[in-house]
């Protein structure tokens, strides 16, 4: 397979490593992209890729949370040009679907393109099409996510960049006056700047799946093994990076952005304590701008 300019240019985006590094790996990857990044990894040239992929198309993701906290969305449109990306028009169509998502509830990109669009006359199909014809770019609404709260609990969000990355978080709580803290609220958007910060992949160490855990450890135990050093001792090596690596991708574990001398879960407990309340972190969403989605596109 040819190894061209742009793959070894995409890869090096993904891992920081040298040109001539990236064009070795993907040779001895015959040009698998995840394969070379493994390889980098265990060279150690490469620090771990988060994402096996770049943004590469223009838009915006728009986050929407209702008054009362309970109930919050994040959706992606895409469109051609970054120029038409921070168009008024373009945003303003992003953020009242987001709000749609939240009231509607849509099942799937289809049922919400046969919606009526909240507050019109016209299905969300047909708004988007304005939209096109308007602003002369083809678009596409990418994928949406929705979540309610079950019993007591708020969810909070944060967008950033302009719409680049946006994140919804979700905390559960015993007492229903809980919500109305103003601690809980800067609490939710600590941790919504924290995912789009520091992009973890779970909440707590049991939600990372078994088939990542083997994969990392995979790679641990080939740059222990290449260390020359006793079995034991290479198990060793593997087992101490696999707990650092909890601590690099699940939230509770991170260290703290905005105070590195605390974690998210230090966090956590410090404003239960405040409130008089346990704060019991739920999930995350996270969307990144052009990264691959599972949902199919609807185009106009």
């Amino acid at each position: 397979m040819e190894i061209t300019a742009k793959m070894v240019k995409d890869l090096r985006e993904i891992t920081g490593a040298g040109m001539m590094d990236c064009k070795k790996a993907l040779i001895e990857a015959e040009g698998n992209m995840d394969a070379a990044v493994d390889i980098l990894r265990t060279k150690g040239l490469a620090a771990l890729a988060k994402k096996a992929g770049r943004a590469t198309n223009e838009g915006a993701v728009a986050a929407y949370v209702n008054e009362s906290g309970s109930v919050g969305s994040l959706v992606e449109v895409n469109c051609e040009t970054d120029f038409v990306g921070i168009n008024a028009a373009f945003l303003s169509f992003v953020n009242d679907l987001a709000a749609h998502v939240s009231t509607a509830a849509p099942a799937d990109v289809s049922a919400l393109m046969a919606q009526t669009f909240s507050g019109r006359e016209h299905t969300v199909e047909q708004v988007l099409g304005e939209v096109v014809s308007k602003l002369g770019e083809n678009m596409n609404i990418t994928r949406f996510t929705r979540r309610e709260v079950s019993g007591t609990g708020a969810v909070g969000s944060y967008v950033h960049m302009g719409g680049k990355i946006g994140v919804l978080v979700e905390v559960a709580f015993s007492n229903a006056a809980t919500a109305a803290r103003p601690e809980v609220a800067a609490l939710l958007r600590d941790m919504a700047m924290q995912v789009a910060a520091a992009a973890p992949i779970a909440a707590t160490r049991d939600e990372v799946s078994t088939d990542v855990i083997e994969h990392e450890l995979s790679i641990f135990r080939a740059q222990a093994a290449e260390s020359g050093k006793p079995e034991a001792i290479q198990e060793k090596m593997a087992e101490g990076r696999i707990q650092k690596f909890y601590k690099e991708v699940c939230l509770t574990e991170q260290v703290f952005v905005k105070d590195p001398d605390i974690t998210v879960s230090q966090l956590i407990a410090k404003i239960s304590k405040e409130v008089g309340d346990e704060i019991t972190l739920i999930a995350f969403e996270r969307f990144a701008l052009g990264e691959t989605s599972d949902t199919e596109p609807e185009a106009c």
